[in-house]
């Protein structure tokens, strides 16, 4: 019997986060993919918390962009979510690519990041 994709997603999900554990000095970087929109967290999982997010639904990044679904739009997020972590002084983080290959607006995502100064 074949499992569908979105079952799949989630036992590969499962385990990156399972190894994965974000803390306040280093917290994870959690990125979500919809067929519409891409989506970035910075989470404390000790406390449960997120420090801070950026996705293609923010207005100042909603301006610019034409589609919320392309390489361009992610590499804008990773670039703001970047610049917001170092203003909050957060500078090494633990990428979490959500189950998804690290490949497409994933990737895009996370190079902005790191061309910003992000470390991971």
């Amino acid at each position: 019997m074949k499992k569908n994709k979105i079952q799949s997603l989630n036992k590969v999900k499962s385990r990156i986060r399972a190894k994965l554990r974000g803390t306040a000095e280093r917290p994870r970087l959690s990125v979500f993919r919809s067929n519409e929109n891409i989506y970035a967290q910075l989470i404390d999982d000790i406390e449960g918390k997120t420090i801070l997010s950026s996705s293609t639904l923010d207005k100042d990044i909603k301006t610019i962009i034409k589609s919320g679904s392309n390489c361009d739009a992610s590499k804008l997020v990773g670039e703001s979510i970047a610049k917001k972590s170092l203003e909050n002084k957060i500078d090494k983080v633990l990428f979490d690519r959500g189950g998804r290959l690290y490949h497409g607006r994933v990737k895009a995502l996370a190079e902005a990041a790191r061309e910003q100064g992000l470390q991971f």
